[in-house]
């Protein structure tokens, strides 16, 4: 299995290009960066992941999110390594993501933590702890960088920058069907007997709180005083609500042709 840890202090590659992917939760652009790396053979850089892992591990050692130099700290201390079956590592994908060892893939990617990795995206200092390692992640050939801030803050000189969106009803359901698939595949916990004498009445309840969760989320992302969520000035917005992840792959495909960046 190869490995690329995250690292601090890594000098960075100026004639590397890089393509930024903005955009709220489950607007796709998890998805989108992951193929569009593959299809460049650029590396790959998701930094949602590292701010998961730091609610993660906040989360578990019961750290309260307002006590900001101890959740930075836990993110400055973090463990972190991507890795995946085959290739090299962050180019392909599905890419596995360790902490201290232990594969926190699912962990990481289920509903419980969507809260906790939004508090401590909103505390400066865990985002200052990450900057450098995000930048780390910048090396030739490219790099497909997804996120939230990313043609923003992290790379503002990316050589092309999207900010892929949804309706709140579309993401909701995208979140809603992957944690569904994600249980049936035995990732999550299984239904309780409540859930099973009322199935119907769960999922909707289900759906109506992820729809909730997802809102909360935006607001706390785009009113956070530092690297709020928006578009850079530079970014061409895509709307994927009525979109296919293959539509929104060929436009953007479009795009880098039309930069000339790539292969």
């Amino acid at each position: 299995m190869n490995e690329t840890r995250v690292s601090r202090g890594v000098a960075v590659s100026s004639l590397a290009d890089v393509i930024a992917i903005d955009g709220p939760g489950a607007s796709g652009k998890g998805t989108l960066a992951s193929r569009l790396a593959a299809a460049l053979g650029w590396h790959l850089l998701d930094s949602g992941a590292l701010y998961r892992v730091v609610g993660l591990i906040a989360q578990r050692r019961g750290i309260d999110f307002d006590d900001a130099e101890s959740v930075a700290e836990a993110a400055r201390n973090a463990d972190i390594a991507f890795k995946d079956s085959a290739g090299t590592l962050p180019d392909a994908s599905p890419i596995r993501v360790f902490v201290g060892g232990i594969d926190e893939t699912d962990a990481i990617r289920s509903a419980e933590v969507e809260q906790p990795a939004s508090r401590v995206a909103a505390v400066p200092a865990v985002r200052e702890a990450l900057f450098v390692t995000q930048q780390s992640f910048r090396r030739p050939p490219g790099l497909v960088a997804d996120g939230r801030d990313m043609g923003t803050v992290v790379f503002p000189d990316a050589r092309l920058k999207i900010f892929l969106t949804a309706s709140v009803e579309a993401r909701a359901q995208r979140r809603f069907e992957q944690l569904k698939d994600r249980e049936a595949s035995g990732s999550l916990r299984a239904p309780s007997d409540s859930e099973h004498e009322n199935p119907a009445g769960s999922l909707d309840a289900e759906l109506r709180a992820i729809r909730a969760s997802t809102e909360a989320r935006d607001e706390r992302d785009r009113t956070r005083p530092v690297s709020p969520l928006l578009p850079a000035p530079d970014a061409v917005t895509i709307d994927s609500t009525e979109m296919s992840i293959d539509d929104v792959m060929a436009a953007v495909m479009a795009l880098v042709q039309e930069r000339g960046l790539g292969r």
